[in-house]
């Protein structure tokens, strides 16, 4: 068995492919949401925190012998990496109004915590404007429905595809039920919406659907 100082998005997918495990089946195994896995897909340097590191070393050092094997030999700086086997991260992001609020949840970061509106991973044939309903109800609590498609990009940031849906609010009080991913949930005022997400970040027809709403 080979010892891994420290883990990384790489290495975390090494594992999932020693165990044969789906991008669900491997976060439901982690207790972390299926995105989290995408990303680690996404960027192979990425170095998990501490308490996911943990997760992992209890993972692995669970896993049989023949795991431990196959985990080796991805490893060898010779051996495929499995992340050029993954497609392109696709995201789904919904804005969602309640009269004059939005609702953001608010991200943990390694080193830092982001508002940022509710989304989820697109996986292939999947239908963006689903997972950005599902992703919404899964993460706060809150039942939408989809008004409009506002547009897709790339985005500046994380560099993924995002595809943008404006949503009206149809039931449910805001809570946190993604406590791994998420620090805090809350609706905010929309004419405060560039104090918790900076306007460079906003993608423009969000702002012009807000305005024309």
């Amino acid at each position: 068995m080979i010892t891994v100082d420290t883990w990384t998005g790489r290495t975390a997918c090494a594992l999932q492919a020693a165990l044969r495990e789906t991008n669900e089946s491997f976060a439901a195994r982690l207790g972390v949401a299926v995105r989290t896995v995408a990303g680690w897909h996404q960027s192979p340097g990425l170095v998990p925190r501490t308490e996911m590191q943990l997760a992992l070393d209890t993972t692995y050092e669970g896993a049989s012998e023949h795991v431990q094997i196959r985990f080796s030999r991805l490893c060898r700086p010779t051996a495929e990496p499995a992340a050029p086997q993954a497609q392109a991260l696709r995201v789904a992001i919904a804005v969602v109004v309640r009269d004059e609020q939005l609702l953001l949840v608010c991200r943990r970061g390694d080193d830092s915590i982001s508002w940022q509106f509710p989304a989820g991973v697109v996986k292939p044939g999947g239908s963006p404007a689903t997972v950005a309903v599902q992703e919404t109800l899964k993460e706060t609590g809150v039942h939408c429905a989809i008004r409009e498609h506002l547009g897709s990009r790339v985005h500046p940031v994380t560099g993924v595809s995002a595809d943008y849906f404006l949503a009206e609010h149809l039931m449910g009080e805001a809570s946190n039920l993604d406590a791994m991913e998420n620090s805090d949930v809350a609706w905010v005022p929309r004419a405060a919406l560039t104090r918790f997400i900076p306007a460079d970040r906003i993608f423009d027809p969000i702002l012009s659907a807000l305005e024309a709403a």
